[in-house]
């Protein structure tokens, strides 16, 4: 039997506020981040830039906090000139810190009424974001489900052995991978999961994959407490959630991108980000059938705080 953690957000305040983009508040705050470790570089350089910024999006009003493990793998660590037993431990330091994080932030905060103890949940970044090369944006792997699976299955293990409250299955590209990610879910059968894809329209993942039919696979899975969308284009995401509610009555969580596009040639962001815009169009994803919602890629505190401003009311985001 699974037991459920975010049953009494759910059931007390009716939804749960996820955080926002690491790396966007990492890079903002100074650190280089443009290698193919990402923000699982700081695991080893400064872990307690992780701490800090996984406290100021519980600050600002998030629910659950996502673990710097998105891009961290032991391959891609050992790449990075590590042992295995090093690589081993970074990956699980990634889920330790943003523990010590939220229990340093409950420790301030203490209960009140406003607040429960809020969530970690371990990213499971795809085989795309281990590789570096952009694929977790068009899904166009060269492994098949069976190596997929295999890829998976060890850091999985490893991630859910940390104790976090559960697993973050996010970013999924590619309709393969969630048919293997199917097959792994059974093997920690105690352990809850949430699962997110990246989509390219308003109804099918990066790849092409209908979202109707990997919502499909993967939400009667009982390890499945919660599935959605996550790093896409906010203009996408009304119908998106239509489309998974059609499918499943299990929750529904999004958390997009902020609205920018991404210029590959001149390694820029274009366009603006504006947090109350986004705290705005919350309450459409909200109104659509989301009742788990955050930011992915170029949102920050500001915007998780718009979002649970708009919400769930002002005043409820940072400790007394």
């Amino acid at each position: 039997m699974v037991e459920n953690p975010l049953a009494p957000f759910l059931q007390r305040q009716g939804m749960l506020i996820l955080d926002g983009g690491l790396a966007t508040l990492l890079e903002a705050r100074g650190h280089d981040l443009s290698d193919h470790l990402w923000s699982a570089r700081l695991l080893r350089d400064d872990p307690q830039a992780i701490v800090a910024a996984h406290i100021d999006y519980l600050e600002a009003g998030a629910d659950c906090i996502i673990s710097a493990s998105y891009q961290a793998t032991i391959p891609g660590f050992m790449r990075a000139g590590l042992s295995r037993d090093e690589a081993v431990a970074l990956l699980q330091r990634a889920v330790t810190l943003a523990r010590e994080a939220r229990d340093a932030f409950w420790q301030k905060a203490g209960p009140r009424g406003d607040r429960l103890r809020p969530l970690v949940a371990a990213s499971v970044g795809p085989y795309g974001a281990f590789l570096a090369d952009g694929s977790e944006y068009t899904g166009a792997y060269d492994l098949d489900a069976d190596a997929l699976f295999d890829f998976h299955r060890e850091r999985w293990h490893l991630l859910a052995e940390a104790g976090p409250d559960l697993m973050a299955c996010e970013t999924i590209p590619s309709g393969v991978e969630a048919q293997a990610l199917a097959r792994l879910l059974p093997e920690t059968t105690s352990m809850p999961v949430w699962a997110s894809f990246s989509c390219r329209d308003e109804a099918h993942l990066n790849d092409g994959t209908p979202l109707a039919q990997v919502v499909g696979l993967l939400a009667p899975l009982p390890q499945i407490v919660a599935i959605g969308v996550n790093c896409t284009a906010p203009r996408f995401i009304p119908a998106l959630i239509r489309t998974a509610r059609s499918v499943t009555h299990k929750p529904v969580l999004v958390y997009p991108n902020s609205g920018e596009t991404y210029d590959a040639i001149h390694r820029r962001w274009l366009g603006q980000s504006e947090p109350q815009e986004f705290g705005t169009l919350s309450e459409q994803w909200r109104a659509a059938g989301a009742s788990l919602i955050g930011g992915c890629c170029r949102t920050g505190p500001e915007h998780i705080q718009s979002i649970r401003a708009h919400l769930l009311g002002a005043g409820e985001g940072k400790p007394a």
